[in-house]
């Protein structure tokens, strides 16, 4: 099993989740989170006055997905998040050594 982590911008989540569905995807966790890589923030203007933020807001999403699955995931949310931009973000992937749901004790792919 593999955990998938992508840092997204936020405009892209509706598409990226639309895309994810059409695979088979059957969940996941989104939150909203803030960060920075290469960009270093941005300026903004605010009442007349310019000042500069250090951390950009992001959408992160996790999926927990078969070995199978993972490679068709990553290109999914790879093709619709890129706006070919920097800041478009960042896909992490994680061996998933256990799973256990919690309603009915099934574990491991049967989990998912």
């Amino acid at each position: 099993m593999k955990f998938i982590i992508a840092i997204i911008k936020p405009f892209k989540l509706d598409e990226v989740r639309e895309a994810l569905a059409g695979i088979g995807v059957a969940g996941m966790t989104v939150s909203e989170v803030k960060g920075f890589g290469r960009q270093k923030g941005q300026t903004e203007i605010y009442r007349g006055a310019e000042y500069t933020t250090n951390m950009l807001p992001k959408v992160k999403i996790e999926i927990a997905t078969t070995d199978d699955m993972s490679p068709k995931v990553i290109e999914a949310i790879q093709q619709t998040a890129s706006t070919e931009a920097i800041g478009d973000g960042k896909i992490f992937v994680l061996d998933l050594t256990s799973a256990t749901r919690i309603r009915t004790g099934e574990a491991g792919d049967m989990a998912l």
